[in-house]
C-alpha cells in the first residue's frame, strides 16, 4: 500500500512539474520543496500536462455551447485562453523559428536569428496564420460536432502535440550548447515511449468516442506526418533542436490536428 502511494504521488509530481514548465498554471511549493527536480522524466508526462492546459478551454467551449454563443467568438475565446495558460510558450518558439528559418542563409546565422527576442516578419506571418488556422478549425469544430466532441477535441490535440515535442526533442541533437534544452539535456527512450503511450493513449481514447475511427486516425497520421517533416527540416538547416524547434512542433502538430479534424468534422 505504501509503495503504492509512493509511486502515486511520484507520478503526480511529475505531472506537477511538467505543467509548471509548460504553463504559468500555479503549482504549489510542496511539489518542489524537498524534492528534486527532474525535468526529463518530467517529459514523460507532457502529455497530461497538455490535457490540464486544455481543460478550461474546452469547459469554456462547452459552457459557450450551451449559451449558444458564436461558434467564431467562443472559438477566439477558447485559444485565447490557452495562450494565457501557457505564456503563448510555443508560439514564441513557432515565431523565432519562423524567422531563423526564413531569414539564415546558414545554420550560425539561423540560430543567431532564433535567440534574438524580437519578432521579424517571418515570425509575424507566422504568429498571425497561426492564430488565423486554428480559431478557424476550432470554430468548425463548434459549428458541426456536439459540444461534447468539439470540446474533447481540444484536450486530444492538446495532449498529442504536447506528446509530438518529446518525440521531436529526443529524436535530434541539441542544435547549440547553450539554452533551456540543452542545459536540461534530453528525454530518454522511455520518457519518450511515455509521452508518446500517453499522447496516442488520450487522442484515441478522446477522439474514437466523437468521431469515425478511420478520421480520428487520419487527423493523428497527418499530424505525425508534420512534425516528421519539420524535423527533417531541423537536421538539414540547423542540425538538430532547440527550445524554439520544440515549441514550434507543439505549434505545427497542433495546428495541423486541428485542420484534419475540422476538416473530416
Amino acid at each position: 500500500m505504501r509503495e503504492s502511494g509512493l509511486i502515486l504521488d511520484g507520478f503526480l509530481t511529475r505531472v506537477m512539474h511538467a505543467l509548471s514548465f509548460l504553463s504559468r498554471i500555479p503549482v504549489h511549493d510542496s511539489f518542489f520543496q524537498g524534492r528534486k527536480v527532474d525535468m526529463l522524466a518530467a517529459t514523460g508526462v507532457f502529455p497530461i500536462a497538455g490535457l490540464l492546459i486544455a481543460l478550461p478551454s474546452a469547459i469554456l467551449v462547452s459552457i459557450l455551447h450551451h449559451a449558444h454563443a458564436d461558434p467564431l467568438l467562443t472559438a477566439t475565446l477558447a485559444l485565447a485562453v490557452t495562450t494565457a495558460l501557457t505564456g503563448a510558450l510555443h508560439e514564441d518558439g513557432l515565431a523565432d523559428t519562423a524567422d531563423g528559418f526564413g531569414g539564415g542563409a546558414d545554420k550560425e546565422r539561423s540560430l543567431t536569428i532564433m535567440k534574438d527576442s524580437r519578432i521579424g516578419s517571418y515570425g509575424a506571418i507566422a504568429l498571425i496564420l497561426s492564430f488565423m488556422v486554428r480559431v478557424a478549425a476550432i470554430a468548425v469544430l463548434i459549428r458541426e460536432l456536439p459540444w461534447p466532441a468539439s470540446a474533447a477535441s481540444l484536450i486530444a490535440v492538446a495532449s498529442f502535440s504536447r506528446a509530438m515535442m518529446v518525440w521531436h526533442w529526443h529524436g535530434l541533437p541539441p542544435a547549440r550548447q547553450a539554452g533551456v534544452a540543452a542545459s536540461i539535456g534530453q528525454p530518454g527512450t522511455t520518457d519518450r515511449n511515455h509521452a508518446l503511450a500517453y499522447g496516442i493513449g488520450i487522442a484515441c481514447g478522446v477522439l474514437f468516442l466523437s468521431y469515425a475511427v478511420v478520421a480520428a486516425i487520419i487527423a493523428i497520421a497527418a499530424s505525425f506526418a508534420a512534425a516528421h517533416l519539420f524535423k527533417r527540416l531541423c537536421l538539414r538547416k540547423i542540425d538538430g533542436h532547440t527550445g524554439d524547434t520544440i515549441g514550434a512542433t507543439q505549434q505545427i502538430t497542433e495546428i495541423v490536428m486541428l485542420v484534419a479534424l475540422a476538416l473530416l468534422a
